[in-house]
């Protein structure tokens, strides 16, 4: 269990009003999840004590588009951030989130949103090269699927954009930053796309 004293009470606070659960729990799940927003929220969840969905079924069709140019003008990228509403997509909190993930879209090159836009094809094919890699090492069987798990999480975090680690604070994920956006903000909030250029690269 993590230490009270690395959890802010702010963190807390996020998670609770984006969870509905009350703020012991709140404290509770993150002490048990150590930091980690979406660990917190599946523990909330798991024991009934969060509004599982509750602004997960909510529709964000409003946001913005974000641009972001690097300073050699060689990459860039695009990224769509939905929310609920044209008030809130025009808020400085909204605008700098955008910016940020644009940015980070940049530096950090994601190959896909979300773990769910991940083709199944592309997930299986890791897969059987991870599993093929343990057993070249002699990996004893009853171990390959904690090894294999472990590498196709290290797979997600280094092409999945909600996995990421922020460029400019490792310590939380683009997924944290959303999560706490959320919160803040009151509404659903979303990635929904993004592309990258770079010059001389082909667009995927």
């Amino acid at each position: 269990m993590a230490d009270d004293t690395n959890i802010p009470a702010a963190q807390v606070k996020a998670l609770r009003d984006a969870t509905g659960a009350g703020m012991m729990d709140s404290k509770r799940a993150l002490q048990e999840s150590r930091g980690d927003v979406e660990r917190a929220t599946e523990w909330l969840r798991q024991r009934g004590l969060a509004q599982a969905g509750k602004r997960a079924a909510r529709v964000a069709n409003e946001g913005r588009v974000e641009s972001y140019i690097h300073f050699n003008a060689r990459v860039g990228s695009l990224v769509e951030v939905n929310c609920e509403t044209d008030f809130v997509a025009n808020t400085d909190e909204f605008r700098q989130l955008a910016k940020d993930i644009a940015l980070h879209v940049a530096s950090a090159a994601p190959r896909w949103v979300g773990r769910d836009d991940v083709p199944e094809e592309v997930a299986q094919a890791e897969r059987r090269v991870y599993e093929g890699q343990a057993r070249e090492q002699g990996r004893p069987e009853n171990v390959l699927e904690r090894i294999v798990g472990g590498k196709l999480e290290a797979f997600f975090k280094d092409t999945v954009l909600l996995d990421q680690p922020f460029v400019k604070d490792g310590d939380r994920t683009i997924g944290d930053l959303v999560d706490e956006a959320s919160a803040k903000l009151g509404e659903k909030v979303a990635v929904r796309r993004f592309a990258r250029f770079k010059v001389g690269e082909e667009s995927e």
